[in-house]
């Protein structure tokens, strides 16, 4: 009995021995991570992210949270006798709608600063109308009106270093502001990806429904661990990716080009994916690198 506790008691300790170095290079280094998919509407799954992100705020890093909603969304529109439709992945957002949109997204916002809270730590859920940190103008589908629908067109991350300086963890909703303050639902992806540009984030951390990118994703064994730019740019080119993933591996790409250090595509359905990605060597998701990066940092 004493040996087996003494053993479980040593692969813990080995487990926060491996984590220290990675403690160390990121400390008080910005991370956003982008908060969707089924870890959004599992309430296990739920509390284990909000876990893994105080816990990562505990140890001294920088993180943002920026969320979606979308499935919640729909539910909202479906009772108000509505249907949801979507062009290219994008919902189609009339004024009844965004006014559906916002509720939401402020109602989901206020719950996840409630749970980081509740774990000790201080947080603010703001939108990207707070202080002008979102900036928008109207986006088109393929030349089609799609409404209310924002096209990132500035990022201000004042308030945002203002609420880190002061401690806080800044929790942010996907809505912003075009020049005449009309407000418009933005594609949380876009907006996670331009405010870690705007932020000089270390990491980007995707949290996804799926475990990664695939070489081909009817193959298991084509899993790519880690994926430079010219890679990605490759991958993308050659037809491989497709549907939702496209415009998520552009926005990496982007992400990297414009001074993000590294991003993480992960599957939120995994319990504690971010500390299994961040603080361990092997990591389960991919990771999209620069071209000249370290790929076993």
């Amino acid at each position: 009995m004493y040996t087996n506790n003494m053993d479980e008691l040593l692969k813990k300790a080995e487990v926060l021995i491996e984590a220290l170095p990675y403690i160390q290079k990121f400390n008080r280094k910005v991370i956003v991570v982008k908060y969707g998919g089924s870890a959004m509407t599992d309430p296990e799954l739920q509390r284990n992210v909000i876990k893994d992100v105080t816990l990562l705020k505990l140890v001294g890093f920088k993180p943002i949270i920026v969320h979606g909603g979308g499935k919640e969304i729909s539910a909202w529109v479906q009772k108000t006798g509505k249907e949801s439709r979507f062009v290219n992945g994008l919902r189609v957002t009339d004024a009844e709608t965004m006014e559906i949109a916002e509720m939401v997204l402020s109602k989901v916002n206020k719950r996840l600063v409630a749970m980081v809270e509740e774990l000790g730590v201080r947080a603010i859920g703001i939108s990207g109308k707070d202080g002008g940190l979102l900036k928008v103008e109207k986006k088109y589908s393929d030349g089609q009106d799609i409404g209310y629908v924002g096209q990132i067109t500035a990022v201000d991350p004042k308030i945002l270093f203002d609420l880190i300086e002061r401690d806080f963890l800044p929790i942010v909703a996907p809505i912003g502001m075009d020049e005449n303050f009309e407000s418009y639902n933005i594609n949380a992806d876009d907006a996670a990806c331009a405010v870690a540009r705007a932020v000089g984030a270390e990491k980007l951390a995707f949290l996804t429904d799926i475990e990664g990118i695939y070489r081909d994703i009817e193959d298991k064994s084509s899993f790519i661990s880690r994926l430079t730019v010219s890679e990605g740019r490759e991958l993308m080119g050659s037809g491989v990716i497709g549907g939702g993933m496209l415009p998520k591996l552009n926005n990496c790409i982007d992400a990297i080009e414009n001074g993000v250090g590294r991003v993480h595509i992960l599957d939120g359905r995994i319990a504690h994916c971010l500390l299994l990605e961040i603080f361990t060597k092997k990591g389960i998701g991919t990771a999209i690198i620069g071209n000249g990066d370290d790929p076993v940092e």
